[in-house]
């Protein structure tokens, strides 16, 4: 009795489709327990490591943004513990504003950086750091940074972001001068963990 040839193209596509439902159930698994965050930003931050995604690239010159207004100063933020602050608490100082959220893939792939940069300059009394988080479960942000173990400062909006900070991506990096003016602007994932970065910020603090 011959037996029955069996047709090679029936069988890849047959063992395609197993691969893609196999993909696809990872993926599912993934979203429902609320992994698929901390996986992509890994796979991100690998890509950071390539140093194709480098916070001086094309560059860190200062840029001559908009000064901030008496009303971004004014901007309300709270804390995890419900502390209150306002921006003008940090004129005269040089301030990195990070706007993320612990949903965003890019935001997570990049903040160990920013802890990096946050270790190595913290120290400098002229150099303030805050974080603004826009997950509406505040909870989430705040499970995200304990588990992680970031010591970075970060604060909840209390009203509406004003126009300086609004961008419709995130994560979105600014940095301001000791006169209140925008020198720095980043929309996406970036590495600040390079020396270049650090010593572009450790000298807009001199003087």
């Amino acid at each position: 009795m011959n037996k029955k040839k069996k047709d090679p193209k029936k069988s890849s596509l047959k063992r395609t489709l197993l691969e893609w439902g196999g993909i696809a159930a990872v993926v599912g698994v993934l979203y429902l327990t609320g992994l698929h965050t901390e996986v992509i930003g890994t796979l991100q931050r690998a890509l950071l490591w390539t140093g194709l995604f480098n916070a001086d690239t094309p560059t860190v010159e200062t840029v001559d943004g908009p000064m901030l207004t008496q009303a971004a100063f004014n901007l309300p933020l709270e804390s995890s513990r419900g502390e209150q602050l306002h921006l003008e608490k940090y004129k005269g100082k040089v301030l990195f504003v990070n706007v993320w959220a612990s949903w965003c893939p890019p935001c997570v792939a990049e903040m160990p950086t920013i802890e990096t940069l946050y270790e190595n300059t913290s120290d400098n009394e002229n150099i303030k750091f805050l974080l603004i988080s826009l997950d509406e479960e505040k909870g989430n942000a705040v499970e995200f940074m304990e588990d992680k173990d970031f010591p970075m400062p970060y604060y909840f909006p209390v009203s509406g972001m004003p126009e300086v900070f609004r961008s419709p991506y995130i994560p979105s990096t600014y940095v301001i001068s000791k006169e209140g003016q925008v020198i720095f602007k980043r929309e996406g994932i970036a590495d600040y963990s390079t020396r270049s970065f650090r010593q572009w910020l450790t000298k807009q603090a001199e003087g």
